[in-house]
């Protein structure tokens, strides 16, 4: 399905303005058309899906488990089912070649897709790819959109933090994330997105620091969303939370039905 190109740039543009230094835009997760509508209805600004909950939803494991064609065909659904801009977790992009990214890349935006987060983690958690070699594939994703005409919100996402625990986290860390933002940014990077980062000084230093606005995706109560806002945060995700919560409920439902109480 190919989307309307004029329609799609201007959500594009519209998503690009949404991010804002500590009026964070927060993102609700969703994994299908259905939970997409739902979240639209909710007063939602915008639609994100996360790769884990998509996964989960088609019993697939996360990380590229679930072939790229479900992955299209389902963010097809959701795209035609909501009047919102659509950013799409495509994890690692679905290609360790340049030339696959570059191609994937642009079949997500054929679709009407106007943001991706991309990943610098190498497929099955082997590690992160080099500066360069994401680099590359941030700038080949950003060679898609252009030949497109469509200004794709590249959310450039860092496992840095999740390779360490929360209680290892230190200034080299968010040093690294700082070098990798500036390397991001120049090779086309829209923003940088930081799962696993909790604490409130490094997530401020980071925000004052990165050339590209930084998005958190909440693990607990704290930093809470006001708290992410104050830091300089300009982007609020939830990854599989929202998925796990809707399951968990469906789970004591069964059970009150199955159970005649």
């Amino acid at each position: 399905m190919k989307a309307d190109n004029h329609t799609i740039k201007e959500k594009a543009e519209q998503f690009h303005q949404y991010h804002v230094k500590g009026e964070p835009l927060i993102l609700v997760n969703v994994w299908d058309a259905g939970s997409a509508r739902t979240i639209q209805f909710t007063g939602a600004a915008a639609i994100a899906t996360g790769s884990w909950s998509v996964a989960a939803a088609h019993g697939e494991q996360d990380g590229e488990a679930l072939p790229f064609p479900l992955v299209l065909a389902n963010l097809a659904r959701i795209t035609k089912s909501v009047d919102l801009p659509v950013t799409i977790d495509i994890e690692g992009g679905y290609g360790r070649s340049v030339s696959e990214l570059k191609h994937n890349v642009s079949q997500i935006i054929e679709i009407g897709a106007v943001g991706i987060n991309i990943e610098d983690q190498l497929p099955q958690g082997e590690g992160l790819y080099t500066v360069t070699e994401q680099c590359l594939r941030l700038s080949a994703a950003r060679e898609a959109a252009e030949q497109a005409g469509i200004p794709l919100f590249i959310n450039a996402r860092t496992d840095l933090f999740l390779q360490q625990v929360p209680e290892k986290h230190n200034e080299t860390l968010v040093n690294e994330a700082i070098a990798r933002s500036e390397a991001y940014a120049e090779a086309g990077a829209s923003g940088l997105f930081v799962p696993g980062l909790q604490d409130q000084q490094w997530i401020q230093e980071l925000c004052d620091r990165s050339p590209i606005p930084v998005n958190v995706m909440v693990t607990s109560n704290e930093p809470s969303p006001r708290q992410l806002a104050t830091l300089g945060v300009a982007r609020i995700s939830y990854g599989p939370y929202p998925y796990l919560q809707v399951m968990e409920n469906l789970k004591a439902l069964g059970e009150r039905i199955l159970t005649g109480v």
